[in-house]
């Protein structure tokens, strides 16, 4: 496939390109392409990486195969902190999702006996950095070879949320008594909050398939994304007990005892992985679509595409210290098209 080299970006072209916009339900029919901004590597060579977060600046990422956790030097060499214990890496399984909270490490682990998430502190300095032994927040997430969710975030509640793929037990995401097909919110300690939409139940929100992206705006309002089966993949505005209607539905469908989602394409097109807020943005990285999908918050049902084909699958999209976008490819995963230098982390310019 076609990729173009990174070069540097500049905010008029970002600009103008957050004027376009395209069709949510036929993705593939959507405005005419307009010149993607430009890119500048941050870091290459990395292994089936999956989640990028920030420790005091320090960029910390995790591979999904191989367990380990590395941090970032600023002329992008990387640096091993440290291998989580007990990770097996089968299928879209291993060592999935990070998150940092007060000089705590989070890890999404996919083990012998499901998926968990643990904490360890973490130790040292940049440069320096390790891990600390580790606690378990919470276990017992069915895993699978796929639909494995993955994806964690401290909300600005300063809650840990969770997204729960369904693991193949497709009816399971309707079951509030499973964890399965989910997305939960914990204390950072594990426990359920008192306010949480079902009495005792981590469960925020159900009838989810796989979602793997959640991000907030500057006013609390959460977004996910989502993998459909093979009809629409998804854009949803979440909501405390909401109930997004998988497998029952899938897209919009226009029922009342579910909740559509704002924005839905066809899998060729997407595969939404991780999502940030950025501005007045939501960026999201698309896997199999090979793009970086951009979403005006005041207008969820309008979209511009970035990068279509250029760098291949795109794992995650976080906002770095300094306000700028940083993406993730994914090619060495075993379902891309790797070219040399990859996997790599992008970096754009944005206003």
């Amino acid at each position: 496939m076609p990729r173009r080299a990174p070069m540097c970006i500049t905010g008029a072209v970002a600009a103008a390109l957050a004027l376009a916009a395209c069709t949510p339900t036929v993705p593939d029919s959507a405005a005419p392409a307009a010149p993607a901004p430009a890119t500048a590597v941050i870091a290459e060579g990395l292994d089936a990486p999956w989640s990028i977060v920030f420790h005091e600046g320090t960029p910390l990422v995790s591979e999904r195969d191989s367990g380990r956790v590395v941090e970032l030097a600023a002329d992008g060499s990387t640096r091993e902190v440290g291998v989580i214990d007990g990770v097996v890496a089968s299928g879209e399984g291993g060592l999935l999702g990070l998150a940092v909270h007060d000089r705590q490490l989070y890890t999404y682990v996919t083990a012998d006996d499901g998926n968990r998430v643990e904490r360890r502190e973490l130790t040292g300095t940049p440069g320096a950095l390790g891990l600390g032994s580790p606690t378990t927040v919470i276990d017992g997430i069915p895993s699978a070879g796929n639909h494995n969710g993955g994806r964690i975030a401290f909300g600005p509640d300063g809650m840990l949320y969770v997204t729960a793929g369904d693991a193949g037990d497709r009816d399971s995401a309707q079951d509030v008594d499973a964890l399965s097909g989910k997305i939960l919110r914990l204390t950072p300690e594990g426990e359920v909050p008192d306010d949480n939409p079902f009495d005792g139940s981590a469960v925020y929100s159900l009838g989810h398939r796989n979602p793997q992206g959640i991000a907030w705006d500057a006013g609390g309002t959460m977004y996910a994304s989502e993998f459909g089966q093979d009809t629409w993949d998804e854009l949803n505005v979440i909501e405390p007990g909401g109930n997004y209607g998988w497998p029952i539905v899938e897209g919009i469908a226009d029922d009342e005892d579910f909740i559509d989602p704002v924005q839905q394409w066809q899998p060729s097109a997407a595969s939404p992985s991780g999502i940030a807020v950025v501005g007045d943005d939501i960026a999201i990285a698309n896997l199999r679509g090979e793009r970086l999908r951009i979403v005006p918050l005041d207008d969820l049902a309008a979209a511009t595409e970035w990068f279509t084909e250029e760098f291949g699958r795109l794992r995650d999209a976080v906002v770095a210290p300094d306000g700028s976008l940083w993406i993730l490819t994914n090619n060495t995963d075993g379902r891309g098209d790797p070219s040399d230098g990859d996997d790599r982390i992008l970096r754009l310019e944005v206003d």
